[in-house]
């Protein structure tokens, strides 16, 4: 039986779903290494435009395997779609997701203090205080509570909660709904919001934010968008560059 699975049940959409339904996909060395290979050969599949991770049965992650712990790598660039318990390392995956949906029997738990350890891992205590605000991620950090899912949608940890069996459908209809867009777009966009959560100023994140949108105003994105809008249909974004302007290089002097 594979640990974690790869799908792909619609165009550009991948799903990666952990498999230790039994012990409620729960973080063995096993898993995580079978995670990791997935998530390599994910990002090397250049038709994946956007990931879906999910749990096999009734939980997403219930965190470390007591019985069979080891090292754990983490995880970004995807959806969460946090099917059920959510607990230490399995929080933490959902933490490295862009978004994240949960089911209504969603749970979400810091287990490492409780277990004697430290609920600061994986990148938590980076990732959830921006999340959430310091306030409430020291609250669920440091006190070890359980959230459920409508108080996750409250705080900010989660942005939809979901009916359990319509779940994976919203996942899906989501992810192939930003399929539409410039995979290059999604990209920067993507980029851009990680990358000023650390910038210093306003002047700074706004001059990201117009370096990335220059390169895609240099692409044929914006003229099919147009084009498209006069002819009554979607776009289909390349991401190919204008060619007004490759031709306006090629026909440039050149500079010596």
């Amino acid at each position: 039986m594979s640990l974690v699975r790869i799908e792909k049940p619609r165009p550009h959409v991948t799903v990666v779903r952990l498999n230790r339904p039994h012990r409620l996909n729960a973080m063995s060395f096993e898993l995580m290494t079978a995670l990791y290979d997935a998530l390599r050969t994910v990002g090397a599949d250049n038709a994946a435009w956007v990931v879906v991770l999910t749990g096999e049965g009734r939980g997403f992650c219930s965190g470390l395997d007591l019985e069979d712990p080891g090292m754990i790598p983490g995880i970004d660039d995807m959806i969460a779609a946090v099917n059920g318990p959510a607990y230490g390392g399995g929080m933490c995956l959902s933490l490295g997701a862009d978004i994240r949906f949960a089911a209504a029997s969603a749970e979400f738990n810091a287990t490492g203090i409780v277990n004697g350890l430290t609920s600061t891992e994986l990148g938590a205590s980076w990732l959830l205080p921006r999340l959430i605000g310091a306030s409430r991620a020291n609250d669920l950090l440091l006190t070890g509570r359980k959230v459920g899912a409508e108080e996750a949608e409250r705080i900010g940890l989660v942005s939809r909660v979901i009916a359990d069996e319509a779940l994976m459908g919203s996942a899906l209809d989501t992810a192939e709904h930003m399929c539409g867009f410039s995979a290059f777009g999604l990209q920067m966009t993507k980029k851009v919001c990680w990358a000023n959560l650390e910038t210093a100023s306003l002047t700074a994140a706004v001059d990201l934010e117009d370096r990335n949108q220059l390169l895609l105003g240099n692409t044929e994105n914006l003229v099919e968008c147009i084009r498209a809008r006069r002819e009554n249909r979607k776009p289909v974004y390349t991401d190919m560059p204008r060619r007004d302007v490759v031709e306006h290089s090629a026909n440039r002097p050149p500079k010596y």
